[in-house]
């Protein structure tokens, strides 16, 4: 049978049928994407409704409620007790089960030691650290201050008894050897004075017969003499170092004096201003009181630490507090909150890395 050629009329038809045939599957293809963009959108808004509000673990590491504190992972703690201590500071003390307290035979905890805290309302963990470590009831307490814009600083300030906080931890702050070093001068701000009370307390407070005779130096600066450190936490250093001084020494600084707000020290104790170049000078025995100072030989002049002289001798300088004193006294941080190359006060002394450790 030969084939017909179509007449123009059929098509015209052809080609509409076509045509339209054409036009439906190119909407049918529309609506298709049209529908699954819709479900895409819908289905990524609850991933993210479902992630901001439906409870959840912390992605970044597991969370454990029967095995022992560890960097590894979470561990759900009870606040029992939540003081204010100043309008923007309050000392938490969390509660470890007794069956993740770290047992004989997990690695040695020494000072100065860390946890992470973990928000769990916005997911986000930032670190602190006890100020005592861990005491024979299986308690850690926290000196924490609100800042405007500190997440897990306001959530800590509104947790209250029986709330749960959920820690991972510890991590070494700074690998303290005892022993290793002659002269070791603290230097913080703030809350920065929480690590220097944990290696103090286990130095000094718990082991005052060790034999070492390290000397220690704590010249620690407030706002104001209600944002020093509690009294519960800072008397037991000043009656040490009343009795001890050639174990201990301490300065308190503070913005101004005229605070009237109570003091855990008489004014009398505290000095004005922010912590310098000068004060550092007399804390290593190079100011005019130098001639009487046991540490004279780390100079032979007055007002120079010559480099070489501080090399012969284990001296270490360790700085904790806001990231401006930390720049101003040992020069700011590297990339990533690393050590970087020592600046400040300190480098115009002669400290060299090695020396110096920023927290």
């Amino acid at each position: 049978m030969a084939f017909r050629i179509p007449s123009s009329w059929s098509r015209l038809r052809l080609q509409s049928h076509f045509a339209h045939r054409r036009a439906y599957a190119a909407s049918a293809r529309s609506t298709r994407t049209r529908l699954l963009s819709i479900l895409a959108f819908t289905s990524a808004g609850g991933l993210t409704a479902t992630y901001f509000l439906w409870p959840s673990e912390y992605r970044g590491a597991p969370t454990f409620r029967t095995k022992s504190i560890s960097p590894s992972h979470f561990t759900p703690l009870t606040v029992i007790s939540n003081e204010p201590c100043g309008s923007t500071l309050k000392l938490l003390t969390l509660k470890i089960p007794p069956e993740a307290l770290p047992t004989p035979s997990d690695s040695p905890i020494g000072p100065i030691w860390s946890v992470f805290i973990k928000d769990d309302d916005i997911q986000v963990e930032r670190p602190y650290t006890p100020l005592e470590g861990i005491d024979d009831e299986g308690n850690i307490k926290l000196w924490v201050k609100k800042y405007p814009r500190g997440e897990v600083g306001r959530w800590l300030h509104s947790k209250g008894v029986g709330d749960t906080v959920e820690i991972r931890g510890p991590l070494s702050t700074f690998p303290y050897t005892q022993g290793k070093w002659d002269e070791v001068i603290l230097i913080s701000g703030g809350t920065g004075f929480s690590p220097f009370h944990q290696l103090l307390h286990r130095e000094l407070l718990q082991k005052q017969n060790n034999g070492v005779q390290t000397r220690f130096t704590l010249l620690h600066g407030s706002p104001s003499s209600a944002e020093l450190p509690p009294s519960a936490y800072l008397q037991p250093l000043v009656r040490m170092a009343d009795s001890n001084p050639e174990r201990l020494r301490i300065r308190l600084f503070v913005d101004s004096l005229s605070d009237s707000a109570t003091s855990p020290v008489p004014f009398s104790q505290l000095s004005a201003g922010r912590i310098g170049k000068h004060d550092i000078e007399q804390a290593l025995g190079l100011g005019a009181d130098s001639g009487r100072s046991w540490w004279r030989w780390l100079s032979r002049s007055q007002s120079t630490v010559q480099s070489a002289d501080i090399h012969q001798k284990n001296v270490l300088i360790l700085v904790c507090g806001p990231e401006p004193m930390v720049a101003s006294i040992a020069g700011p941080y590297g990339r990533n909150f690393s050590q970087g190359a020592v600046g400040g006060a300190l480098a115009e002394l002669g400290f060299k890395a090695g020396q110096v450790w920023k927290l």
